[in-house]
């Protein structure tokens, strides 16, 4: 069942799967079942990468399966994303692989190519009826220390996984940002072609979540 929650009116119609795509902080305690957490990875491989390196890797933990994995994740992020990521039911850590395998050489569109499968990933879950919501607020070294993570691979973002929740079981600030409307910057602020273009100012009020 799709998300309509707070979808997004945009200039130009697109799929509408991207326009229901959001980062929620409500979740539902149900679980994901194995099944569908293999489909929306699956989904991340099919993204492109340099030389189809595919430097991304990825680390879960569920409350239901493997809930010492959830815990290393959940308190490697800051207090303000502990307070509601806390109820989804899978938490996940994007890794980028530093070096290409062919050649040893450094890889410096890695973190590009992770991000290009995340959000890949987090388009099929969306078409599933999940979401997901990626996070910088977290300590990469927290993470590497809990799982060992080996020299050569960077962690990247921490991200919740799940069903949508409802709003009202959150504190009162998230509550509202859960629901407040969702707003792009419209095509003229990032689209340019043939020249680079002299802005006046840029919005960055137009980049909530």
């Amino acid at each position: 069942m799709s998300d309509t929650t707070n979808v997004l009116t945009l200039e130009t119609a697109i799929l509408p799967v991207l326009t229901q795509r959001r980062s929620p902080r409500a979740y539902s305690p149900q679980p994901v079942p194995a099944e569908t957490l293999h489909q929306v990875f699956t989904a991340a491989s099919s993204a492109a990468s340099c030389f189809g390196e595919q430097p991304w890797r990825y680390l879960v933990g569920t409350q239901a399966g493997s809930p010492e994995a959830f815990a290393k994740i959940l308190t490697s992020m800051g207090e303000f994303n502990q307070v509601w990521a806390k109820n989804a039911p899978v938490l996940g850590i994007s890794i980028a692989k530093l070096t290409f395998s062919h050649d040893d050489n450094p890889n410096a569109w890695a973190r590009h190519d992770v991000g290009q499968a995340t959000a890949t990933m987090a388009i099929q879950a969306t078409e599933l009826g999940l979401q997901v919501h990626q996070m910088a607020g977290f300590s990469p070294d927290k993470l590497r220390a809990a799982f060992n993570i080996p020299a050569g691979y960077e962690p990247v973002a921490v991200f919740t996984l799940g069903y949508p929740g409802d709003p009202a079981a959150l504190p009162d600030a998230l509550r509202e940002k859960e629901l407040a409307p969702r707003t792009r910057k419209p095509l003229a602020e990032f689209l340019f072609e043939g020249a680079w273009p002299g802005l006046a100012d840029e919005r960055y009020d137009q980049a909530t979540v």
